[in-house]
């Protein structure tokens, strides 16, 4: 499917479900690689729509885009296609937990399934009550953080980053949302320097190993590798968290830690660990949670 065979579906589209049909067809025939806020060549060609939309609320969905909005969206679409760059990059901005996020190719693009856990303050593992702190290590755009302090009122967030361009990204986010008193960021590797106890510890940390870093589609090669690239096994900057924590954990606290793709691994290289795996209605798996007592327990037998 060339352009030219876009912009003609596009500008004699019946209504903005034939558009959008029309550029899912456009990305499934050049073999786009999803998973940066969609999964799937027709959510990827809604969200590119609504974009050039800008979001508006009052647009009628069963008319044509209108000649405008489809060449906005051809050029887009053909960006998309040609730069092989996640769509959240094009356009400057991605969804997490109901929020929207600057971001940039210094950050990951937000896609974790804890925006799930997020939402609901942590329950029923460790409810969020206000006044509780939390660590968000690793915190990229900085929508874990943001998210928390968005969705549990009076909840106080240290977020920790590495990385000085993501913390900028972070910044602008905190700035966006209005939670610079509450939240609160660090260039650290891991852990901050203060000496606070965290109700919870949260982590969406690099996971993907040496060899599949090796084997990542272009859409991946866009994103910061250090924020990806989690060592040989894919697990140490994990390992690294879990050694950590207990220092740092409330006595009622709890740990979450997404490892991706590789939670079967994981578990595997990790039989002493009694931890939680968990479920998502919306999709998405690799998170596991583990109490500060189950914490202590697995620090103890390895």
């Amino acid at each position: 499917m060339t352009r030219n065979d876009l912009e003609k579906r596009l500008l004699g589209a019946r209504d903005c479900e034939a558009a959008v049909a029309a550029l899912a067809d456009f990305f499934t025939a050049h073999e786009l690689v999803f998973g940066h806020g969609t999964d799937n060549a027709s959510d990827e060609a809604f969200w590119l729509l609504r974009h050039v939309q800008r979001w508006r609320d009052d647009l009628d969905w069963s008319s044509p885009p209108g000649r405008d909005i489809a060449l906005a969206a051809l050029d887009l679409a053909v960006e998309r296609v040609e730069s092989r760059k996640p769509l959240a990059y094009l356009v400057g901005e991605a969804w997490f937990a109901g929020l929207r996020f600057a971001v940039d190719e210094r950050v990951l693009v937000p896609r974790s399934p804890l925006a799930e856990v997020i939402e609901r303050g942590f329950a029923p593992w460790c409810a969020l009550r206000p006044g509780d702190r939390v660590l968000d290590i690793g915190t990229g755009s900085g929508c874990i953080a943001i998210a928390i302090a968005h969705h549990s009122a009076g909840v106080l967030v240290d977020a920790t980053d590495v990385s000085a361009g993501a913390l900028e990204v972070a910044a602008a986010n905190v700035a966006r949302h209005a939670v610079g008193e509450r939240v609160v960021l660090h260039r650290a590797d891991l852990f901050p320097p203060t000496d606070a106890r965290y109700r919870v510890i949260v982590s969406n940390p690099p996971y993907v190993s040496a060899r599949e870093m090796a084997e990542l589609p272009p859409e991946y090669r866009h994103e910061p590798q250090l924020a990806l690239a989690g060592g040989a096994s894919g697990f140490e900057p994990a390992e690294r968290i879990l050694r950590g924590a207990l220092s740092r954990l409330a006595s009622d606290g709890c740990v979450f830690v997404e490892v991706g793709a590789g939670a079967e691994a994981f578990a595997a290289a990790h039989p002493r660990l009694s931890a939680t795996w968990l479920t998502f209605d919306r999709g998405g798996d690799g998170v596991f949670v583990l109490t500060a007592a189950e914490l202590e327990e697995f620090l103890r037998r390895r």
